[in-house]
């Protein structure tokens, strides 16, 4: 259908007047190129004479009354589509070929936009009012510059980024010398890069047994730093086709460089670098080795990143990865004097009075990790007080615990018994 377009410069109560001399019902209206246009039947009528709302730019993002004095470093977009459907319009599939195109694109429509984790911006060029979520902006509320790196990701990926906030400090994590020394290493690193040069730290493997303190002690560093930790586990880069894997592996480093001081953490790291023998089994499993080395050899250099893996089975891994970690540090099983610490750290913030022995109670939890004293003798325990209604934690209730806990070992590995 073809429109004529009439330009006219009048006010707002003259278009009621305009309308009854065309005599044609409007359905829609819409802006663009900073005019206003309604469109008739027939007849596409453009406004000259429109007062913007002070606080609403053309933009179609929200503006602070202060705005902010941060320069955002990193945005990561996810495509959502138009804000309401419509039979004449159709959200159309979102997907880049030229990442650097797509930055210009971007900066050149919201240079000097506030972007909060959360909100939306909508695209008023190509596709106008397509709406983009903001699931990542670092810092958080700060204002879009020329420097600003902006990424899109497609849907599936967007659950994949996780920002983290957390106030654990590297005191919290009790015991692991070896590891917290190498993580003072990288805080060093990371507030100054280019100090290091090729003598920096890049790659670092945690492992041992479950709840040790490798995803603790990750989360202070980051915390300590005020820098970007990208918490992935290592299951949710493989994906549901051949290809996904390697191109969510190079979307997050490229993500974390582009926010860089940065660190990156893969829990599981055995599930995404599983030895290439067992390619039978998986499909992807060279493809998404092969993306792992490629971002860990180095040949596209990732300054300010270190990429920390951890797992609880470092034989699964593939042997060419193993070899790019430039340091293993194993988290072993509390000592005596750990476990006193872990139990006077847990018990002090417990709701309700505790009365034990402790060097009974540092004896009883022998060979047990960190996380299995909080969840599994001390939570136990607790909450059988508090179903018996009792006012403090006795022996008897840490007697319950351990018998628990016990049992729980003791149960069958395998289908039968």
């Amino acid at each position: 259908m073809y429109y004529t377009v009439c330009s006219y410069s009048i006010g707002s109560k003259s278009i009621a007047n305009l309308q009854k001399i065309i005599k044609l019902t409007t359905f829609t209206n819409f802006k663009r190129n900073n005019y206003k246009y309604k469109k008739t039947a027939g007849i596409l009528v453009k406004l000259n004479n429109i007062t913007s709302d002070p606080l609403v730019s053309d933009k179609k993002t929200s503006k602070n009354l202060i705005e902010p004095n941060k320069e955002a470093k990193l945005v990561v977009l996810q495509s959502i589509g138009y804000p309401f459907l419509c039979n004449l319009v159709e959200n159309p599939k979102i997907e880049i070929f030229d990442k650097e195109l797509f930055e210009l694109y971007a900066k050149e429509q919201w240079e000097g936009c506030v972007v909060d984790e959360g909100s939306f911006l909508f695209d008023q060029k190509l596709l106008p009012d397509y709406a983009f979520k903001i699931v990542k902006a670092h810092p958080d509320n700060s204002k879009i510059t020329n420097k600003t790196s902006i990424l899109l990701i497609e849907v599936q990926d967007s659950r994949e980024i996780k920002k983290i906030e957390s106030k654990i400090r590297m005191e919290d994590v009790i015991g692991q010398e070896r590891a917290k020394t190498k993580c003072k290493i990288i805080m060093k690193y990371l507030k100054e890069p280019d100090k290091f040069k090729e003598w920096a730290p890049k790659n670092v493997l945690f492992y041992g047994t479950p709840g040790t303190g490798k995803t603790m002690l990750a989360k202070s560093l980051s915390n300590e730093l005020k820098v970007p930790l990208f918490l992935v586990k290592a299951t949710s880069l493989i994906g549901e086709h051949v290809g996904d894997g390697a191109r969510q592996i190079h979307e997050l480093f490229e993500m974390a460089s582009a926010s860089s001081p940065s660190v990156i953490f893969i829990d599981e790291m055995d599930a995404v670098g599983l030895d290439r023998k067992y390619q039978s089994l998986r499909g992807d499993v060279s493809e998404v080795v092969n993306a792992l080395l490629t971002e860990m050899d180095g040949i596209d250099y990732h300054k300010g990143v270190v990429t920390i893996g951890a797992t609880n089975n470092p034989h699964l891994l593939d042997f060419a990865i193993r070899s790019r970690f430039e340091e293993e540090i194993e988290f072993t099983i509390p000592d005596e004097k750990e476990r006193l610490a872990i139990l006077n750290l847990y018990i002090g913030s417990m709701p309700i009075e505790v009365d034990l022995d402790m060097d009974k109670l540092v004896k009883s939890t022998k060979g047990m990790s960190g996380r299995d004293i909080k969840d599994r003798i001390l939570k136990v325990a607790l909450h059988k007080a508090i179903y018996e209604d009792a006012d403090i934690i006795t022996w008897e209730h840490i007697r319950y615990a351990l018998k628990q806990h016990k049992t729980k070992q003791n149960e069958p590995k395998g289908m039968f018994a």
